[in-house]
């Protein structure tokens, strides 16, 4: 299936490594030019020569998305140089710093870098003629899973202003989705400690799951593009689950 992604322009928070990272090599692979930013500046370096061995345009910045006044205009800078902007996702989370139980670093990096995200990238949006945002929330907001923390209750916040942006912004040629992955393994991940400091914990996850095999970065980055893709164009508002079979309930 052509995704009809060639040339388009993607911003992504946070794409050096996991699922935004592999997110943005889908992108590149066809055709889109991307731009992304992360705080550490020798992972934004090797994921841009990766991303540059495709054929699109290529934007890379060092930023924190925790800096409330640089924030947007760092989106924004990225945005003018890559030449507009026709999918957002504001992917960066506080989990992906190992601050899942930190109320202020969920609030600040997973709601409010959503939020001035796609307020930032509005104008920009409004231009293209396949606008698309991809909103990341988890699972985690919508089971009971592991143990009462901010990550859930942020993630479930999100799906509520994602389902909203969609009503408010469609008539503006907008569409807004969500991707709410389930368990994920990729090196360095959150995952990735479970499994070397509590096996038998992963493996009782695994084993939840119908798949028996918790995701990878790119199962997940797969539905992020299909959704922020063209081929997408009559999907909005929706909540994708993206877990292997680890949710049990009739999804309605």
């Amino acid at each position: 299936m052509d995704l009809k992604l060639k040339g388009l322009k993607v911003i992504l928070t946070g794409g050096s490594r996991g699922t935004g990272r592999a997110a943005l090599e889908m992108f590149a692979a066809e055709g889109a030019d991307v731009g992304f930013f992360s705080r550490d500046a020798a992972q934004v370096e090797e994921a841009r020569a990766s991303y540059v061995r495709h054929c699109g345009k290529v934007v890379a910045r060092q930023g924190d998305l925790t800096d409330i006044e640089g924030y947007p205009a760092l989106l924004t800078s990225i945005a003018d140089e890559l030449g507009g902007c026709d999918i957002f996702i504001p992917s960066a989370s506080a989990s992906g710093s190992k601050l899942a139980g930190d109320w202020d670093a969920c609030y600040k990096m997973d709601v409010l870098g959503s939020v001035r995200g796609c307020e930032a990238m509005a104008p920009y949006l409004e231009k293209s003629k396949h606008a698309a945002i991809v909103i990341m929330s988890s699972i985690a907001a919508t089971e009971t899973f592991i143990a009462p923390q901010a990550f859930n209750s942020i993630k479930a916040a999100l799906i509520t202003y994602s389902a909203q942006l969609s009503q408010a912004w469609g008539p503006k040629g907008i569409r807004v989705n969500t991707v709410s992955p389930g368990p994920v393994w990729f090196e360095g991940g959150n995952w990735d400690d479970v499994k070397k400091g509590a096996p038998d914990m992963y493996a009782s996850f695994e084993q939840a799951c119908a798949l028996k095999r918790l995701g990878t970065a790119e199962d997940v980055a797969r539905a992020m593009v299909f959704l922020a893709s063209p081929a997408a164009e009559w999907i909005t508002g929706t909540n994708l689950i993206v877990d292997g079979g680890y949710t049990k309930r009739v999804q309605f």
